[in-house]
């Protein structure tokens, strides 16, 4: 009998594993805009007619972005448009006219220091 309730017991704790090791990790908007999470990194896009913002952040935590850049790619039926974000406190930002309506398509490639960080897709609400 102890055998068993003990057999019972650890049957339960690695079952309940995966649910303590994804912790407090979250994927709402903490801006207001849409999120997509990759392996490498969480991205929350924030689009406007007049600035595009992308926060990336390490699953969670803040991420340094001031060596980071990204090349955001708009799809909005048969118009493309594209933009560069560079960094603006914790986030990357550009500025200007942009077409946000609900269905764009949106393509992100980040890079960070040079190098590829990674690439994250959206759809605009």
């Amino acid at each position: 009998m102890k055998i068993a309730i003990a057999t019972l017991c650890l049957a339960a704790l690695v079952a309940g594993a995966p649910v303590l090791a994804a912790g407090n990790h979250a994927h709402d908007p903490a801006h207001g805009g849409v999120v997509a999470a990759a392996k490498e990194a969480d991205y929350e896009l924030v689009a406007k007619a007049d600035v595009l913002q992308l926060y990336v952040s390490d699953h969670g935590k803040a991420r340094d972005l001031s060596k980071a850049s990204a090349k955001l790619t708009l799809l909005s039926g048969k118009d493309k448009q594209q933009a560069q974000l560079q960094p603006a406190g914790d986030r990357l930002e550009a500025k200007g006219s942009f077409k946000v309506a609900p269905g764009t398509k949106v393509v992100a490639v980040v890079s960070d220091g040079g190098k590829a960080l990674g690439t994250a897709r959206f759809t605009l609400k």
